[in-house]
Protein backbone atom coordinates (compact mmCIF):
# COMPACT_ATOMS: atom_id res chain seq x y z
CA UNK A 1 0.00 0.00 0.00
CA UNK A 2 1.16 3.66 -1.21
CA UNK A 3 0.58 5.95 1.70
CA UNK A 4 1.42 8.76 -0.87
CA UNK A 5 -1.60 7.73 -3.17
CA UNK A 6 -3.70 6.95 0.26
CA UNK A 7 -2.44 10.63 1.29
CA UNK A 8 -3.91 12.59 -2.01
CA UNK A 9 -6.98 10.13 -2.18
CA UNK A 10 -7.74 11.62 1.65
CA UNK A 11 -6.96 15.26 0.81
CA UNK A 12 -9.19 15.28 -2.00
CA UNK A 13 -11.77 13.99 0.03
CA UNK A 14 -11.18 16.52 2.65
CA UNK A 15 -11.54 19.16 0.52
CA UNK A 16 -14.49 18.06 -1.01
CA UNK A 17 -15.78 17.68 2.52
CA UNK A 18 -14.22 21.81 3.54
CA UNK A 19 -15.91 23.07 -0.02
CA UNK A 20 -19.53 22.25 1.17
CA UNK A 21 -19.76 23.66 4.42
CA UNK A 22 -23.42 22.97 5.04
CA UNK A 23 -22.67 19.05 4.83
CA UNK A 24 -19.37 19.75 7.28
CA UNK A 25 -21.55 21.56 9.84
CA UNK A 26 -24.62 18.78 9.68
CA UNK A 27 -22.52 16.00 10.17
CA UNK A 28 -20.94 17.66 13.37
CA UNK A 29 -23.91 19.40 14.27
CA UNK A 30 -26.18 16.35 13.52
CA UNK A 31 -25.36 14.03 16.78
CA UNK A 32 -25.39 17.11 19.04
CA UNK A 33 -29.28 17.43 18.24
CA UNK A 34 -30.26 13.69 18.22
CA UNK A 35 -28.56 13.27 21.21
CA UNK A 36 -30.14 16.66 23.04
CA UNK A 37 -33.28 15.53 21.68
CA UNK A 38 -33.44 12.07 22.52
CA UNK A 39 -31.44 12.78 26.05
CA UNK A 40 -34.31 15.09 27.38
CA UNK A 41 -37.14 13.57 25.94
CA UNK A 42 -36.88 9.93 26.63
CA UNK A 43 -36.78 8.91 29.74
CA UNK A 44 -37.36 5.52 31.33
CA UNK A 45 -38.57 7.51 34.72
CA UNK A 46 -41.99 6.03 36.06
CA UNK A 47 -42.83 9.60 38.72
CA UNK A 48 -45.59 12.51 39.15
CA UNK A 49 -48.18 10.04 37.86
CA UNK A 50 -51.54 11.46 37.70
CA UNK A 51 -53.58 10.57 40.29
CA UNK A 52 -56.96 11.44 41.66
CA UNK A 53 -58.56 10.50 44.93
CA UNK A 54 -62.22 9.79 46.35
CA UNK A 55 -62.06 9.78 49.89
CA UNK A 56 -65.47 8.80 51.18
CA UNK A 57 -64.09 8.03 54.09
CA UNK A 58 -63.06 12.01 54.97
CA UNK A 59 -61.80 10.72 58.20
CA UNK A 60 -57.71 11.60 59.86
CA UNK A 61 -56.83 7.99 59.09
CA UNK A 62 -57.88 8.50 55.52
CA UNK A 63 -56.15 12.06 55.30
CA UNK A 64 -52.95 10.20 56.38
CA UNK A 65 -53.52 7.58 53.94
CA UNK A 66 -53.78 10.00 50.94
CA UNK A 67 -50.45 12.32 52.48
CA UNK A 68 -48.55 9.75 51.88
CA UNK A 69 -49.42 9.27 47.94
CA UNK A 70 -49.32 13.05 47.86
CA UNK A 71 -45.87 13.12 49.42
CA UNK A 72 -44.00 10.88 47.60
CA UNK A 73 -42.39 11.83 44.66
CA UNK A 74 -44.27 8.95 42.44
CA UNK A 75 -47.83 10.44 42.52
CA UNK A 76 -49.08 13.83 41.79
CA UNK A 77 -52.62 14.41 43.02
CA UNK A 78 -54.69 16.08 40.30
CA UNK A 79 -57.78 16.57 41.87
CA UNK A 80 -60.75 15.48 44.35
CA UNK A 81 -63.85 13.62 43.23
CA UNK A 82 -67.11 12.45 44.91
CA UNK A 83 -68.67 10.08 42.84
CA UNK A 84 -67.15 7.04 40.19
CA UNK A 85 -68.14 9.03 37.03
CA UNK A 86 -65.67 12.00 37.81
CA UNK A 87 -63.19 9.63 38.42
CA UNK A 88 -63.62 7.76 35.00
CA UNK A 89 -64.21 10.73 33.53
CA UNK A 90 -60.49 11.99 34.49
CA UNK A 91 -58.85 8.94 33.75
CA UNK A 92 -60.95 8.46 30.27
CA UNK A 93 -59.86 12.09 29.41
CA UNK A 94 -56.07 11.51 30.04
CA UNK A 95 -55.94 14.17 32.77
CA UNK A 96 -55.12 11.35 35.45
CA UNK A 97 -53.48 7.70 35.55
CA UNK A 98 -55.03 5.95 38.20
CA UNK A 99 -57.63 6.79 40.55
CA UNK A 100 -57.60 6.27 44.48
CA UNK A 101 -60.86 5.12 46.33
CA UNK A 102 -60.65 5.19 49.95
CA UNK A 103 -64.15 3.46 51.16
CA UNK A 104 -66.50 4.99 53.87
CA UNK A 105 -65.69 2.53 56.69
CA UNK A 106 -62.21 2.99 56.27
CA UNK A 107 -61.53 4.39 59.96
CA UNK A 108 -64.01 1.97 61.51
CA UNK A 109 -62.32 -1.10 59.98
CA UNK A 110 -58.84 -0.22 61.08
CA UNK A 111 -60.11 0.43 64.89
CA UNK A 112 -61.92 -2.70 64.37
CA UNK A 113 -58.27 -4.59 63.93
CA UNK A 114 -59.79 -5.89 60.62
CA UNK A 115 -59.10 -5.74 56.92
CA UNK A 116 -59.95 -2.44 55.24
CA UNK A 117 -59.99 -2.52 51.27
CA UNK A 118 -58.57 0.17 49.06
CA UNK A 119 -59.45 0.29 45.21
CA UNK A 120 -57.05 1.65 42.66
CA UNK A 121 -58.20 1.51 39.31
CA UNK A 122 -55.50 2.39 36.90
CA UNK A 123 -54.85 3.13 32.96
CA UNK A 124 -53.41 0.01 31.54
CA UNK A 125 -52.55 1.76 27.99
CA UNK A 126 -49.05 1.62 28.62
CA UNK A 127 -48.54 -1.72 30.93
CA UNK A 128 -45.19 -1.01 31.33
CA UNK A 129 -46.11 1.89 33.54
CA UNK A 130 -49.25 1.09 34.91
CA UNK A 131 -47.59 -1.92 35.99
CA UNK A 132 -44.69 0.46 38.13
CA UNK A 133 -47.61 2.47 39.39
CA UNK A 134 -49.44 -0.14 40.66
CA UNK A 135 -46.18 -1.14 42.40
CA UNK A 136 -45.37 2.27 43.49
CA UNK A 137 -49.13 2.39 45.19
CA UNK A 138 -48.81 -1.48 46.60
CA UNK A 139 -45.79 -0.38 48.61
CA UNK A 140 -46.81 3.36 50.05
CA UNK A 141 -50.13 1.04 50.92
CA UNK A 142 -48.24 -1.85 52.66
CA UNK A 143 -45.89 0.92 54.42
CA UNK A 144 -48.85 2.95 55.76
CA UNK A 145 -50.44 -0.84 57.00
CA UNK A 146 -47.18 -1.41 58.79
CA UNK A 147 -47.19 1.80 60.54
CA UNK A 148 -50.61 0.96 61.69
CA UNK A 149 -50.29 -2.31 62.89
CA UNK A 150 -46.93 -1.05 65.07
CA UNK A 151 -49.27 1.66 66.08
CA UNK A 152 -52.08 -0.59 67.58
CA UNK A 153 -49.86 -3.00 68.94
CA UNK A 154 -48.15 -0.35 71.17
CA UNK A 155 -51.99 0.88 72.33
CA UNK A 156 -52.71 -2.71 73.35
CA UNK A 157 -49.39 -2.52 75.72
CA UNK A 158 -47.65 -5.44 73.25
CA UNK A 159 -44.42 -5.70 73.03
CA UNK A 160 -42.45 -4.05 70.53
CA UNK A 161 -42.71 -5.29 66.53
CA UNK A 162 -39.48 -6.27 64.85
CA UNK A 163 -39.63 -7.41 61.25
CA UNK A 164 -38.07 -11.07 60.78
CA UNK A 165 -35.99 -9.85 57.63
CA UNK A 166 -34.07 -6.49 57.98
CA UNK A 167 -33.95 -4.97 54.09
CA UNK A 168 -30.96 -2.77 53.14
CA UNK A 169 -30.74 -2.20 49.42
CA UNK A 170 -27.68 -0.99 48.05
CA UNK A 171 -27.66 0.53 44.56
CA UNK A 172 -24.62 -0.17 42.75
CA UNK A 173 -23.08 2.27 39.67
CA UNK A 174 -26.09 3.92 39.35
CA UNK A 175 -27.00 5.11 42.87
CA UNK A 176 -29.36 7.70 41.93
CA UNK A 177 -31.46 5.40 39.42
CA UNK A 178 -31.66 7.87 37.00
CA UNK A 179 -32.63 6.85 34.02
CA UNK A 180 -30.20 9.10 31.74
CA UNK A 181 -27.29 7.47 33.46
CA UNK A 182 -28.37 4.12 31.52
CA UNK A 183 -29.85 5.81 28.33
CA UNK A 184 -27.37 8.42 27.33
CA UNK A 185 -24.10 5.80 26.42
CA UNK A 186 -26.52 3.72 24.70
CA UNK A 187 -27.75 6.79 22.80
CA UNK A 188 -24.66 7.27 21.96
CA UNK A 189 -23.56 3.92 20.50
CA UNK A 190 -26.51 4.16 18.14
CA UNK A 191 -25.93 8.01 17.11
CA UNK A 192 -22.67 7.35 16.20
CA UNK A 193 -23.91 3.88 14.41
CA UNK A 194 -26.16 5.94 12.27
CA UNK A 195 -24.28 9.35 11.47
CA UNK A 196 -21.47 6.87 10.73
CA UNK A 197 -22.89 5.03 8.30
CA UNK A 198 -24.43 8.12 6.48
CA UNK A 199 -21.56 10.32 6.19
CA UNK A 200 -19.71 7.34 3.89
CA UNK A 201 -22.81 6.00 1.78
CA UNK A 202 -22.64 8.76 -0.27
CA UNK A 203 -18.61 9.15 -1.40
CA UNK A 204 -17.84 6.01 -4.04
CA UNK A 205 -22.12 6.48 -4.95
CA UNK A 206 -21.36 10.21 -5.80
CA UNK A 207 -18.44 9.44 -7.51
CA UNK A 208 -20.58 6.96 -10.38
CA UNK A 209 -22.81 9.58 -10.22
CA UNK A 210 -20.99 12.76 -10.91
CA UNK A 211 -18.63 10.89 -13.70
CA UNK A 212 -15.83 11.03 -11.54
CA UNK A 213 -15.32 7.20 -10.84
CA UNK A 214 -13.66 6.82 -14.37
CA UNK A 215 -10.96 9.41 -13.90
CA UNK A 216 -9.85 7.66 -10.37
CA UNK A 217 -9.97 4.00 -12.19
CA UNK A 218 -7.58 5.61 -14.72
CA UNK A 219 -5.31 5.70 -12.28
CA UNK A 220 -2.73 3.76 -10.30
CA UNK A 221 -4.44 4.30 -7.02
CA UNK A 222 -5.66 0.22 -5.56
CA UNK A 223 -8.93 0.14 -4.26
CA UNK A 224 -7.78 -0.53 -0.71
CA UNK A 225 -6.00 2.74 -0.94
CA UNK A 226 -9.27 4.36 -2.38
CA UNK A 227 -11.25 2.80 0.44
CA UNK A 228 -8.54 3.92 3.26
CA UNK A 229 -8.30 7.73 1.78
CA UNK A 230 -11.74 7.83 1.71
CA UNK A 231 -12.21 6.58 5.07
CA UNK A 232 -9.86 9.21 6.46
CA UNK A 233 -11.50 12.15 6.32
CA UNK A 234 -15.03 11.11 8.06
CA UNK A 235 -12.88 9.24 10.62
CA UNK A 236 -11.85 12.32 11.42
CA UNK A 237 -14.95 13.97 11.96
CA UNK A 238 -16.70 10.91 13.55
CA UNK A 239 -14.26 11.01 15.98
CA UNK A 240 -14.85 14.85 16.34
CA UNK A 241 -18.27 13.46 17.21
CA UNK A 242 -17.56 10.98 19.50
CA UNK A 243 -15.63 14.26 21.71
CA UNK A 244 -19.07 15.80 21.33
CA UNK A 245 -21.24 13.32 22.79
CA UNK A 246 -18.67 12.84 25.59
CA UNK A 247 -18.62 16.37 26.22
CA UNK A 248 -22.70 16.34 26.66
CA UNK A 249 -22.78 13.32 28.14
CA UNK A 250 -20.52 14.50 30.71
CA UNK A 251 -21.21 18.53 31.15
CA UNK A 252 -24.89 18.90 29.84
CA UNK A 253 -26.64 15.48 30.97
CA UNK A 254 -23.74 14.80 34.41
CA UNK A 255 -23.71 11.31 33.04
CA UNK A 256 -20.85 9.64 35.52
CA UNK A 257 -17.62 8.32 33.89
CA UNK A 258 -16.08 6.12 36.02
CA UNK A 259 -13.62 4.25 33.48
CA UNK A 260 -10.26 5.07 31.14
CA UNK A 261 -11.19 7.80 28.72
CA UNK A 262 -8.43 7.08 26.70
CA UNK A 263 -9.92 3.29 26.46
CA UNK A 264 -13.70 5.06 25.31
CA UNK A 265 -12.04 6.81 22.72
CA UNK A 266 -9.79 3.77 21.33
CA UNK A 267 -12.66 1.30 21.38
CA UNK A 268 -14.54 4.18 19.72
CA UNK A 269 -12.31 4.58 16.60
CA UNK A 270 -12.97 0.73 16.48
CA UNK A 271 -16.33 0.86 16.47
CA UNK A 272 -16.78 3.94 14.11
CA UNK A 273 -13.77 1.96 11.73
CA UNK A 274 -16.78 -0.66 10.94
CA UNK A 275 -19.20 1.65 10.80
CA UNK A 276 -17.90 3.94 8.01
CA UNK A 277 -17.04 0.88 6.49
CA UNK A 278 -20.45 -0.64 6.25
CA UNK A 279 -21.33 2.99 5.12
CA UNK A 280 -18.48 2.57 2.35
CA UNK A 281 -19.83 -0.80 0.90
CA UNK A 282 -23.75 0.36 0.78
CA UNK A 283 -22.38 3.15 -1.14
CA UNK A 284 -20.04 0.84 -3.42
CA UNK A 285 -23.32 -1.74 -4.14
CA UNK A 286 -25.89 0.71 -4.84
CA UNK A 287 -23.90 3.32 -6.89
CA UNK A 288 -27.05 5.59 -6.12
CA UNK A 289 -26.42 8.20 -3.52
CA UNK A 290 -30.37 8.38 -2.57
CA UNK A 291 -30.76 4.77 -2.23
CA UNK A 292 -27.44 4.05 -0.43
CA UNK A 293 -28.49 6.70 1.42
CA UNK A 294 -32.06 4.87 2.34
CA UNK A 295 -30.01 1.58 2.76
CA UNK A 296 -27.57 3.26 5.08
CA UNK A 297 -30.32 4.36 7.37
CA UNK A 298 -32.72 1.25 7.59
CA UNK A 299 -29.30 -1.06 7.94
CA UNK A 300 -28.20 0.73 10.87
CA UNK A 301 -30.70 2.78 13.02
CA UNK A 302 -33.47 -0.05 13.38
CA UNK A 303 -30.98 -2.69 14.61
CA UNK A 304 -28.99 0.02 16.39
CA UNK A 305 -32.39 1.08 18.26
CA UNK A 306 -34.54 -1.79 18.59
CA UNK A 307 -31.52 -5.29 18.88
CA UNK A 308 -28.59 -3.34 20.33
CA UNK A 309 -30.04 -3.69 24.23
CA UNK A 310 -30.21 0.41 24.00
CA UNK A 311 -33.51 0.34 25.42
CA UNK A 312 -35.38 -3.26 25.08
CA UNK A 313 -33.20 -5.88 27.19
CA UNK A 314 -32.19 -8.82 25.01
CA UNK A 315 -32.53 -11.15 27.84
CA UNK A 316 -36.49 -10.69 27.24
CA UNK A 317 -36.31 -11.21 23.55
CA UNK A 318 -37.57 -14.82 22.07
CA UNK A 319 -34.58 -16.97 21.13
CA UNK A 320 -34.29 -16.38 16.92
CA UNK A 321 -33.51 -12.84 17.72
CA UNK A 322 -31.66 -12.88 20.76
CA UNK A 323 -29.73 -14.71 17.96
CA UNK A 324 -29.69 -11.93 15.86
CA UNK A 325 -28.47 -9.63 18.17
CA UNK A 326 -25.08 -11.51 18.37
CA UNK A 327 -24.33 -9.90 14.69
CA UNK A 328 -25.50 -6.34 14.78
CA UNK A 329 -22.27 -4.24 16.17
CA UNK A 330 -24.27 -2.02 18.41
CA UNK A 331 -24.91 -4.29 20.79
CA UNK A 332 -21.57 -4.50 21.85
CA UNK A 333 -20.36 -1.02 21.85
CA UNK A 334 -23.69 -0.39 23.91
CA UNK A 335 -22.11 -3.11 26.19
CA UNK A 336 -18.94 -1.44 26.03
CA UNK A 337 -19.97 2.24 26.52
CA UNK A 338 -22.22 1.45 29.92
CA UNK A 339 -19.37 -0.62 31.31
CA UNK A 340 -17.24 2.15 30.92
CA UNK A 341 -18.80 5.16 32.17
CA UNK A 342 -21.04 3.55 35.06
CA UNK A 343 -19.29 0.65 35.89
CA UNK A 344 -15.35 1.89 35.40
CA UNK A 345 -14.19 -1.95 33.89
CA UNK A 346 -11.34 -2.40 31.17
CA UNK A 347 -10.79 -4.64 28.79
CA UNK A 348 -10.33 -7.76 31.54
CA UNK A 349 -14.32 -7.49 31.30
CA UNK A 350 -14.91 -5.82 28.09
CA UNK A 351 -12.29 -7.72 26.04
CA UNK A 352 -14.69 -10.22 24.22
CA UNK A 353 -16.84 -6.99 23.06
CA UNK A 354 -13.87 -5.43 21.89
CA UNK A 355 -12.65 -8.19 20.26
CA UNK A 356 -16.03 -8.44 18.44
CA UNK A 357 -15.74 -4.92 17.43
CA UNK A 358 -12.15 -5.54 15.93
CA UNK A 359 -13.54 -8.12 13.92
CA UNK A 360 -16.56 -6.34 12.62
CA UNK A 361 -14.22 -3.73 11.33
CA UNK A 362 -12.32 -5.94 9.66
CA UNK A 363 -14.82 -7.50 8.03
CA UNK A 364 -16.26 -4.89 6.84
CA UNK A 365 -13.13 -3.02 5.02
CA UNK A 366 -12.50 -6.70 3.83
CA UNK A 367 -15.97 -6.49 2.11
CA UNK A 368 -15.45 -2.93 0.98
CA UNK A 369 -12.27 -3.93 -0.64
CA UNK A 370 -13.93 -6.97 -2.35
CA UNK A 371 -16.43 -5.18 -3.72
CA UNK A 372 -14.62 -2.19 -5.27
CA UNK A 373 -13.67 -3.37 -8.90
CA UNK A 374 -11.45 -0.66 -11.09
CA UNK A 375 -13.29 -1.32 -13.64
CA UNK A 376 -16.74 0.23 -15.29
CA UNK A 377 -19.01 -2.95 -15.04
Amino acid sequence: MNLRRVSAVARKEFLHVLRDPLSLIMALATPVMLLALFGFALTLDVDNIPLIVWDQSNTPRSRRLISRFDGSKYFAIQKYVDNYDDLVLEIDSARAMMGLVVPKELAELIDAGRNAPLQMIVDGSDSNRATIALGYAGVIAETYALDLTVEMNRRRGGRALSLPLDVRPRVWFNEELESRNYIIPGLIAVIMMVIAAMLTSLTVAREWEQGTMEQLISTPVAPGELILGKLTPYFVIGMCDVLLAVLMAEFVFRVPLRGNVALLFALSAVFLAGALAMGMTVSIVTRSQLLSCQVAVVATFLPAFLLSGFIFTIANMPAVIRGITYIVPARYFVTILKGIYLKGVGLEILGVEALFLAVYAAVMVLIARVKLKKKLM
